[in-house]
């Protein structure tokens, strides 16, 4: 996963529209395009909760979903899942579950870069032990489902924001994904 990786641009109703190298889509101005979000659960009723590098352009150092990336053009959003799966955590998944299929966010950082994503999401399980990327990930926990919706309602301020946006979904529509 370098720099010259290429995400997909899409217009408002998702249809393809460009393409642009990934290290130049997030700024001031950042075009849609097409991303996802990964929530690795366990059978204990725990979600990995992942806390971002502090050398990532946007969102240094807070906690987020286990993993999210871009899928490159022409890649199905499940293999690009797979594919993040092993580059970030060094794991495989399974049991990978659309729970927000329509998601879709935008977000301005503290230094004013901006997310703009088409990003269904989905939760999965892991197969085999995290071996976290450091270039991605500082640190890793496993935490109760509701101890993380108590924290994120409590500090929403120390998550990313799609993550908080998330969350807010599944909780209100009674999601049975957890």
């Amino acid at each position: 996963m370098s720099d010259v990786d290429m995400v997909e641009l899409v217009n408002d109703d998702g249809s393809p529209c460009g393409v642009a190298p990934r290290s130049t889509v997030h700024g001031a101005s950042t075009p849609l395009h097409r991303a996802f979000s990964c929530h690795l659960l366990d059978d204990h009723g725990q979600m990995l909760m992942t806390r971002r590098a502090l050398s990532k352009r946007t969102w240094p150092g807070v906690w987020t979903n286990s993993f999210c990336g871009h899928p490159r053009p022409g890649e199905s959003t499940v293999d690009a899942v797979h594919r993040y799966s092993r580059h970030e955590l060094g794991v495989d998944v399974i049991r990978l579950t659309p729970v927000l299929p329509d998601f879709r966010y935008r977000a301005v950082d503290a230094s004013g870069v901006v997310e703009n994503e088409l990003c269904p999401v989905f939760t999965a399980h892991s197969v085999g032990s995290l071996d976290n990327n450091p270039l991605e990930v500082v640190e890793s926990r496993w935490a109760p489902i509701q101890d993380i919706w108590t924290s994120v309602q409590a500090t929403p301020w120390a998550f990313s924001p799609w993550f908080v946006d998330q969350m807010h979904h599944l909780h209100a529509s009674g999601s049975h994904a957890w």
